[in-house]
């Protein structure tokens, strides 16, 4: 007698995963077509959590492990607050692993600008002075209470003006760069509870003094564009927005996906003098030829590859003839610091040819269920986007990096 085949309807649809545990052989190879063998076909022998499932790749390819970068590295983009909460063991074991990666130098975008904004560089500066610049943060809600946006400092008429005073002080004494995090357009608001606009033009002589200055300016803008669409079945990402429902920026009063760009891009036009970074190859790694329109419309534009090596990897064609016509506006980053696995995954996907290996350590992909290709840089390419672009766009970095080379020795 055949097992029997629990019911569908006895154990809730969203636990079952098909897993083809029954085939046309087994079930027909007796020339009877039992009645329970239309469900067996679509459903596993047992009942299976989606969050448990993990599929092992039968494929037998080449691989090509790297241990290290194969040039000094620039990342530019790291949160040693957000990851490590300031920990100096932390710190200490971090930099050890930047000395195994051949990681040169690490630009942190921890530093509320202000009269503090130094005791983050002071954590990173006070053993480590030669292996990291500092990018500041604006606080927009200073001493205003979070639940009254009304009582937040961005909305007095001088915030602008201060905010200018302060990034030139900064400037002094030894600031990078300027980080603005997603929540302006997301998440910061107007007295009248309205979300505040990334081009409001109050915000201009900010954009400008950073010009004068010579401060880059690390824009986060939106997020990945599935974050914008329903979390339904067409989701690519429904996985990972089921752990993190606060992601989704869909419904709402939240701005569509295309404004909040369209409102980041005229603030770039507004100021050609002004160097931007688009964080996370400028929200837009799922549609290279868009970014690549935007470059080449803002000379005053370049990406960073942060935390998006998952959608750049799946697309290794387009994502190598984007490298290479691109090469000199593209920035390495991470959005770490990471574990030296994860790392080691970065050098993988530009250095080698190696097809469908995972883009994360974690043996649960974070952002989206598949696996990446590598699009084996040239080395003259490697270079500029490990460290050339880094060391003419950011102060600081290049003497940072020229210390860390003299004693670099290649593979």
């Amino acid at each position: 007698m055949p097992a029997l085949v629990p019911s569908r309807l006895a154990i809730p649809a969203s636990i079952w995963l098909l897993v083809g545990a029954v085939t046309a052989e087994q079930v027909f190879v007796s020339g009877a077509r039992p009645a329970w063998a239309a469900e067996a076909a679509e459903l596993s022998s047992s009942p299976l959590l989606l969050q448990d499932y993990r599929p092992q790749s039968m494929l037998r390819v080449p691989a090509h492990p790297r241990v290290h970068a194969r040039f000094p590295v620039v990342d530019v983009h790291t949160h040693f607050t957000v990851r490590l909460h300031d920990s100096e063991e932390g710190l200490d074991d971090f930099v050890r692993a930047m000395d195994q990666q051949q990681i040169a130098v690490c630009a942190s975008m921890d530093a509320k600008l202000g009269d503090t904004w130094q005791e983050h560089a002071n954590y990173l500066w006070r053993r480590y002075p030669d292996r990291f610049v500092v990018f500041v943060h604006v606080d927009w809600q200073g001493s205003g209470s979070g639940s009254d946006p009304a009582s937040w400092d961005c909305h007095r008429p001088d915030f602008a003006r201060q905010v200018a005073r302060l990034l030139a002080t900064a400037r002094q004494q030894g600031a990078s760069g300027v980080k603005i995090f997603k929540q302006l357009g997301l998440g910061y608001r107007n007295p009248d509870k309205t979300l505040v606009r990334i081009d409001d033009p109050r915000w201009d002589p900010i954009w400008a003094a950073c010009g004068e200055l010579g401060l880059p300016i690390m824009m986060h803008t939106a997020d990945p564009m599935a974050f914008f669409l329903p979390v339904d079945k067409q989701n690519e990402r429904w996985d990972e927005l089921q752990r993190h429902p606060d992601w989704s920026f869909y419904g709402g009063d939240f701005p569509k996906y295309e404004e909040l760009l369209d409102a980041r891009n005229r603030v770039i036009a507004r100021h050609p003098r002004t160097q931007f970074i688009g964080a996370h190859v400028a929200s837009s790694a799922e549609d290279l030829q868009q970014v690549g329109h935007w470059l080449d419309q803002y000379p005053n534009l370049t990406v960073d590859l942060a935390s998006r090596i998952s959608e750049l990897g799946r697309q290794p064609y387009t994502a190598r003839e984007f490298f290479l016509r691109y090469q000199d506006r593209i920035l390495f980053g991470t959005d770490g610091p990471w574990p030296t696995e994860r790392l080691a995954l970065y050098w993988r996907f530009l250095e080698t040819r190696d097809e469908y290996f995972p883009y994360s350590e974690k043996p649960f992909p974070p952002q989206g269920l598949w696996s990446i290709y590598g699009v084996e840089l040239p080395d003259e390419v490697l270079r500029k986007v490990y460290h050339e672009n880094a060391c003419r766009l950011i102060p600081g970095v290049r003497e940072r990096w020229e210390k860390f080379s003299k004693a670099f020795v290649p593979p």
